[in-house]
């Protein structure tokens, strides 16, 4: 029978597994994370990693998202912080912030090398799709601190935003010496678009 534990040890024992999944894809990547890797770092048998999580992949998935919410959270208080008083360029400029403050963490990394596909390819069907809902709540919440158009498909916004941060798995093949530019132009088209101006 599994040693039960109180509210305070299961969230403890949760936040110690995100911190050092975090870590774990920092240094090693997915594949290289192992849940002996895990237990380890966190001290704990490995039949309790399965109490909390089913499997690795739904762990690093988690932190992943944890990142990601973070990053997206940031922008948005800072969308609030203009109160309102946001034109395209300073659209394109926040969500250029954006991409970079991604390229610095781990998650860039994971998309270039193919792990994160090989990830999200192990995950339930249900997990992936919830997803991408939250990937267009994100977008409707930053809609929702700046002026802009009426009349737009959120889920096609979420989709050209989502295919901007794939361009950086290509940033070799579209040049190194001008991605930043590309990238920005990009973004500046989206932009353009959103903001009611």
């Amino acid at each position: 029978m599994p040693k039960s534990f109180t509210e305070n040890e299961r969230e403890y024992i949760k936040r110690r597994l995100k911190e050092e999944a975090k870590e774990c894809l920092n240094l090693y990547g997915i594949k290289k994370t192992t849940v002996d890797e895990l237990v380890k770092r966190v001290n704990i048998p490995k039949g309790t990693f399965y109490l909390f999580y089913d499997s690795k992949e739904l762990l690093l998935f988690d932190v992943i998202n944890d990142v990601q919410d973070e990053i997206q959270s940031h922008i948005i208080s800072e969308l609030q912080v203009l109160n309102g008083n946001i034109d395209s360029e300073e659209l394109t400029e926040l969500l250029f912030r954006l991409y970079k403050k991604v390229e610095n963490t781990f998650l860039l990394n994971i998309l270039t090398n193919g792990e994160l596909e090989l990830l999200m390819r192990k995950l339930p069907l249900d997990v992936v799709e919830k997803h991408f809902v939250q990937d267009d709540m994100i977008i409707e919440k930053i809609l929702g601190v700046i002026p802009h158009k009426t009349d737009l498909d959120i889920k096609h916004f979420s989709g050209a935003l989502r295919g901007i941060f794939l361009s950086m798995l290509h940033k070799r093949e579209i040049g190194e010496d001008v991605f930043d530019g590309s990238l920005k132009l990009m973004i500046k088209g989206i932009a353009i678009q959103l903001a009611e101006e």
